[in-house]
């Protein structure tokens, strides 16, 4: 089952970069523990996903819609059951993680940005000291999408609900516009779902 990895005190980033960065800040208490066993690249399983979803139309929806982007059915079944899986243990809107992966990352598992940053949520390295174990491989499905999900629940709760706020510090452009509409756009648009 799950092994437990706890920081058991809140973790100031002060050793890691300048303490006057607003990136680098207290973690909120909602995510000082990350929980993670799946150091390999498996996905989410659907006991996993059945344990948290209503029903299969959700992954029947998005699948149709993600079919651009991931051409294999069976790779884009396991993705959108761990986005489900990750963001709702999160406390997520799914589509709005995936909203977040396709600004990001545009669905490229092995994506790096300019600054580093890796895989589809584009995680910063410096998390896997923060949160995480050295072993955790920030390319792979479970680990980065883990991550992101934790790092954007704790900018969520940081800015008590604010999405505008959490999402510009998630992207590292707290106070600028283009970031967070650009995945407001996606999120209601690309993939907005109601469920029936």
């Amino acid at each position: 089952m799950h092994k437990l990895i706890f920081i058991s005190f809140i973790v100031l980033f002060s050793g890691i970069a300048n303490a006057n960065n607003p990136r680098y800040q207290q973690l909120a208490a909602s995510t000082q523990t990350i929980i993670l066993h799946e150091t390999s690249d498996q996905a989410a399983s659907y006991t996993e996903y059945a344990a948290v979803a209503d029903n299969v139309t959700w992954l029947i929806s998005m699948s149709r819609r993600l079919e651009k982007y991931i051409p294999d059915l069976l790779e884009r079944e396991a993705f959108l059951r761990t986005v489900y899986y990750e963001a709702t243990r999160a406390g997520l809107d799914p589509q709005l993680v995936l909203s977040v992966i396709q600004v990001e990352s545009g669905f490229k598992k092995y994506a790096v940005s300019h600054a580093g940053a890796r895989g589809y949520m584009q995680v910063m390295p410096f998390w896997v000291g923060v949160i995480g174990h050295q072993d955790h491989n920030l390319f792979h499905l479970r680990v980065n999408l883990r991550y992101g999900c934790t790092i954007l629940r704790h900018y969520l709760d940081k800015e008590k609900g604010d999405y505008f706020r959490a999402l510009g510090r998630y992207n590292g452009s707290l106070g600028a516009a283009s970031y967070p509409q650009l995945v407001f756009n996606k999120w209601q648009t690309t993939w907005r779902y109601i469920s029936s």
